[in-house]
């Protein structure tokens, strides 16, 4: 995974704990959304696969799963730790784009909450997961839609994967941030070539997001942000 992201939410870690269980685009955008689509988790084997400050590693765990929690960020990992030290969560420093130290067929659920944007080769990963999964296994992830990406930045060719470079602003602070824009088809059919895909969904923002944001909510509304795709590893013949 690309270093310089890891360096950008080292920085971002303090703000993540603070203030992602808030932040419109992820509390009232896209976390309902997937929140939704996900599949029974009860004594389920599930993948945090990106876990950031923790926020679904605890709600799966709270949901009676039993989490495996990872992200390449030492200090987000830490701040999982923290929230969910209470919890049925088991945390770990890993890169997502390079081999688990699980075993195969091992995972009933897979959650990758907006970290595959950050990654350039797909293919592996959904190999990775692939193996890990046990037939009939759910994989649900979430990540930029590439119309706003397209719309958003300066694309050179909407059907190339592209590294597109940002500035976030945290607390007054300009934080660079690096990651990559692929096409619709591209995202489904690298999906297909593992999983079955069984759905999916472009969030649509919820009335607390309005009340947090208004002017954001109205563009948010007409205008796709996130992308989730819910898909299933074929049952063994």
């Amino acid at each position: 995974m690309n270093q310089n992201v890891k360096k950008s939410y080292q920085k971002l870690t303090s703000h993540y704990v603070r203030d992602v269980d808030t932040k419109p685009y992820n509390a009232y955008l896209e976390r309902p959304a997937m929140v939704e689509a996900m599949p029974p988790l009860k004594d389920k084997q599930v993948l945090d696969a990106g876990c950031a400050a923790g926020w679904y590693s605890q709600y799966m765990a709270e949901e009676g799963a039993v989490v495996t929690a990872v992200d390449f960020s030492p200090s987000m990992v830490e701040a999982t730790r923290r929230r969910t030290e209470t919890l049925n969560v088991t945390t770990f420093v890993h890169d997502i784009s390079t081999q688990f130290p699980l075993a195969s067929e091992s995972l009933d659920v897979i959650v990758s909450s907006l970290t595959l944007h950050y990654i350039k080769d797909w293919e592996a990963v959904f190999k990775e997961f692939a193996r890990l999964l046990k037939p009939g296994g759910t994989l649900l992830f979430s990540t930029h839609h590439p119309f706003m990406d397209y719309d958003r930045f300066d694309v050179e060719n909407y059907y190339d994967v592209q590294l597109l470079k940002d500035q976030w602003t945290v607390n007054g602070e300009r934080v660079p941030m690096e990651f990559y824009r692929r096409p619709l088809n591209q995202i489904i059919n690298l999906t297909m070539d593992q999983f079955n895909l069984s759905r999916i969904i472009e969030p649509l923002p919820t009335e607390e997001f309005k009340h947090l944001s208004p002017q954001s909510y109205e563009k948010v509304r007409t205008t796709p942000n996130f992308i989730i795709l819910k898909a299933e590893k074929p049952e063994a013949r």
